[in-house]
């Protein structure tokens, strides 16, 4: 089938090679000419492990294309995907004009019915906007509309894909739901889950804002077994081999960030607001997610006897989590910045993520970024861990301890080994555990 997919950014490239992988001929659609140009050299603009390497498979076959001319894309498209950003307005809501622009010109550009599919995440009744936005631009031609949200988590997004718990499609009409099929023909029939339209625009919105809930609640459960004297791990464990709660998402950390919990869930509390719905609990997380970042802040002073100032201070990882490249509302960044305000000396380092950090974090001039962290290490007087690399859990405590024998260390992540870390003499402070 031919699918013509909007927008090259995080959604849209992974779906679009994706779709090429699984045997579909992909046309992949930016307005950005740099970025097509990057991606016919099969190179890519962001980070995600395996992409790569699966796009030049794709391109050796055949089965996917990029350009700037919406127009010559969509000749004969059996579907059209419009995965553009939905950026966060002042208000919390969903910013939608990206996504009815390109409705707008796909109605204007057509010249036969197509199924017109949003990827992006969507505020409720979002379907219905793009249907008369449709029928008013091109009343002569009969377009179907369809809901199929996006459960890509950054870092293995290409699993999340090739092997998903559920693929969600909304539609409201049969010929909707055939091409959809079809394009997913490739998957078992178990794992699709068929609603209608504003229940998909939903779902996407439910599922991120009770991940986000499960975070902010282990979180402050990890306040209150420090102060108690209890092991965060070990009950995060337990409550995890609950079938009715599962294991995942109950991490302790900084609080969430990236590109979606954040933006989602004051999305959700804007529709809530705009069709008269209480969503107190939400709400909450929002606040509590929020006091996160001031918490850790308190964390690092604490561990520097409130003697902030001119301390030198190694980061370890700027991005919102591990493997990827992304900073967007990263809890590093935020603690960072603070810390930065304090006149410390910061020396930054992440596998992936420096580019990016160095664009948000331009106004500080002393927040340093490193390639080698042994080489600045030596006069440091904190090691801080930000974001769980797993290099960074491998790190070599022994060699540590050489060269910087006065240095502590706060683990935000909980990724280091306590005892290890006793042996070795270290001064030490992790999340939710009592030392």
């Amino acid at each position: 089938m031919k699918i013509v997919v909007i927008g090259t950014g995080y959604v849209g490239l992974v779906s679009s090679i994706c779709f090429a992988k699984i045997g579909h001929q992909v046309i992949a659609v930016d307005k950005i000419v740099s970025k097509i140009d990057q991606l016919k050299k099969g190179e890519i603009p962001i980070y995600e492990p395996g992409l790569k390497e699966m796009l030049s498979e794709v391109v050796a076959l055949n089965n996917i294309s990029f350009t700037t001319n919406l127009q010559e894309a969509l000749t004969d498209a059996n579907a059209v995907f419009i995965a553009v950003g939905t950026p966060q307005d002042e208000d919390g809501s969903a910013d939608l004009s990206y996504v009815l622009d390109a409705s707008k010109e796909i109605a204007k550009y057509s010249t036969s019915s197509k199924l017109i599919v949003t990827k992006s995440t969507v505020p409720a009744k979002t379907g219905e906007k793009i249907k008369n936005l449709l029928a008013e631009t091109n009343p002569q031609i009969k377009f179907y509309v369809a809901s199929n949200p996006e459960f890509l988590r950054e870092g293995c997004a290409i699993d999340d894909f090739m092997q998903p718990d559920r693929i969600v499609i909304g539609y409201d009409d049969d010929q909707a739901k055939k091409i959809l099929e079809e394009i997913y023909q490739y998957f078992p029939a178990s794992k699709i889950f068929h609603t209608d339209i504003v229940t998909a625009e939903l779902i996407k919105y439910g599922s991120n804002s009770f991940l986000a809930t499960k975070i902010a609640f282990v979180n402050e459960l990890a306040d209150l077994c420090e102060n108690v004297g209890g092991n965060i791990k070990d009950l995060a464990i337990a409550m995890g081999q609950d079938s009715r709660i599962g294991e995942k998402f109950l991490n302790p950390g900084p609080g969430f960030g990236g590109s979606c919990f954040p933006k989602d869930i004051l999305a959700l509390l804007n529709i809530a607001k705009n069709n008269n719905a209480n969503l107190s609990l939400i709400d909450a997380v929002v606040k509590s997610n929020n006091n996160r970042k001031n918490l850790m802040v308190k964390k690092i002073i604490n561990i520097l006897d409130g003697k902030v100032k001119n301390k030198k201070i190694i980061w370890l990882g700027l991005a919102f989590k591990a493997n990827t490249d992304d900073i967007r509302y990263s809890p590093s960044i935020a603690i960072a910045k603070e810390l930065a305000k304090m006149d410390t000396q910061i020396f930054a380092h992440d596998f992936q993520a420096q580019i990016n950090a160095k664009k948000e974090l331009s106004d500080f001039n002393n927040i340093h970024f490193i390639d080698d962290i042994w080489q600045a290490i030596a006069n440091c007087d904190l090691m801080v861990i930000a974001t769980e690399w797993e290099q960074y859990r491998k790190l070599d405590l022994a060699k540590l301890k050489r060269i910087a024998p006065q240095i502590k260390i706060v683990d935000l992540r909980n990724i280091l080994d306590k005892n290890e870390l006793k042996k070795h003499g270290f001064i030490f402070d992790f999340i939710g555990n009592k030392n």
